[in-house]
């Protein structure tokens, strides 16, 4: 099963992380963290979605292509994190809520990637971004 633990981020993303919730919590936004590191084979079996297994196209990365599979010395060290907000104890993953918009300033404030930006947007995720 995937993690939620922030632990799993390498840990320049998992400064990032906890800025990242410390500024949500400040803005009034609640956030659950739904994932930090995947294995390979979760990842397949996300890659497949929609492919080779039922439901819909979730993600265009493969094993080992996402930043939520990396690691170092064997270990998790994810460099990207999924959240969703929490409006009245219920997850909000309609994408026009304005929470998300926000979320996105506030990872980018803090120095992240959000993949709300991206050409298929992927409002959840959140990754260090890249350097020069």
């Amino acid at each position: 099963m995937a993690s939620r633990k922030l632990s799993d981020l390498d840990d320049d993303v998992h400064l990032l992380a906890q800025e990242f919730l410390d500024a949500a919590a400040a803005a009034k936004i609640d956030v659950l963290v739904t994932c930090t590191y995947r294995s390979e084979l979760e990842q397949a079996e996300l890659y497949a979605k929609g492919r080779t297994a039922p439901g819909k196209i979730v993600t265009n990365a493969k094993p080992g292509q996402s930043l939520h599979n990396t690691k170092r010395n064997g270990n998790p060290a994810a460099r990207a994190f999924d959240v969703v907000p929490i409006v009245a104890g219920k997850l909000v993953w309609d994408a026009k809520h304005p929470h998300w918009d926000k979320l996105g300033q506030i990872g980018e404030s803090v120095g992240l990637k959000w993949g709300g930006r991206w050409k298929k947007p992927d409002r959840p995720h959140f990754e260090l971004k890249e350097t020069a």
